[in-house]
């Protein structure tokens, strides 16, 4: 039990827990918007093609099959789908261009010596392993 709370305390003490409610809280911020706009906007279109207050219904033994409904749930999950897909993408692609970024600075301090191959700063003249002088056009680059 000693482990499982000092596991908890290391959890809370990460920020995942922050960031974690951070996601929920815009999570239903989000999900009321999409809500909003398929009850307001979506429902009203499916229900002038059905051509009843209900939308795209049918009443079967005393009980309505609510297509409307169904429908309007699918477009729901659709349109937050899309768009946590966007938003994914758009983060994976920053954060694959600031990791390329990093590596690119990374490999500009040092190059390798013509003679010995030993890695050297990229503006040495002279080899700091073998000694020998580092020709004009290896020390430019």
């Amino acid at each position: 039990m000693k482990k499982f709370v000092s596991e908890f305390k290391e959890f809370i003490q990460q920020g995942n827990v922050l960031d974690l409610a951070v996601g929920v809280i815009i999570g239903g911020a989000f999900g009321a918007i999409v809500n909003a706009l398929i009850d307001n906007l979506i429902n009203p279109l499916i229900a002038m093609i059905g051509g009843t207050d209900i939308g795209l219904a049918v009443v079967i033994k005393g009980q309505t099959l609510n297509f409307g409904a169904f429908i309007s749930a699918i477009l729901n999950f659709l349109i937050v789908a899309f768009i946590v897909f966007l938003i994914v993408k758009s983060a994976n692609k920053a954060k694959s261009l600031v990791e390329k970024k990093e590596e690119e600075e990374e490999a500009a301090t040092t190059k390798i010596c013509p003679f010995c191959k030993s890695e050297i700063d990229i503006e040495a003249t002279k080899c700091p392993h073998c000694t020998s002088d580092i020709p004009e056009e290896e020390a430019a680059e």
